[in-house]
């Protein structure tokens, strides 16, 4: 029998800048192949889904900004990067910065675990995600953005 999968809260953020490109990270683990993922992580215990979101926001970006109201909801089953199959309930936030997007990202927020998986970030406009050649989370993040 297979062991129940845990659950995990998490706060994703859609994060679009002037030119209306997404931000996404490139993960390279060890066990599988590279794929890129919005900004975002679990909650911390008694954290609200808005202020992981605002948390997470400035960790992973170093960009401070409101979150404001979830605009999406999904429950997605997979493996985390520590190797614990989980069932996250991921809520989506959008944040729209005014200005183009490539010097505002500071990744010193990151975690130990991030700075060794997290090697890379890119903007993506809509050609540029549909010509990717590697996985990307969520995987319907086109029709999330209204593209």
């Amino acid at each position: 029998m297979t062991p129940p999968r845990a659950q995990r809260p998490a706060a994703r953020i859609l994060l679009t800048d002037a030119l209306g490109r997404v931000l996404l990270f490139r993960f390279d683990p060890d066990d599988r192949p590279p794929f890129w993922v919005t900004p975002g992580g679990a909650l911390d215990p008694g954290e609200t889904y808005e202020a992981a979101a605002r948390r997470e926001l400035q960790e992973e970006t170093g960009i401070v900004a409101d979150p404001g109201a979830q605009v999406h909801r999904k429950i997605a089953e997979f493996i985390t990067i520590e190797g614990i199959p989980v069932v996250a309930d991921e809520r989506f936030f959008r944040v729209a910065i005014d200005d183009h997007g490539d010097h505002l990202i500071d990744v010193a927020g990151h975690t130990a675990l991030e700075r060794q998986v997290m090697r890379s970030w890119r903007w993506f406009d809509h050609t540029a995600l549909a010509e990717l050649d590697e996985a990307y989370f969520p995987e319907d993040l086109a029709e999330m953005l209204g593209w």
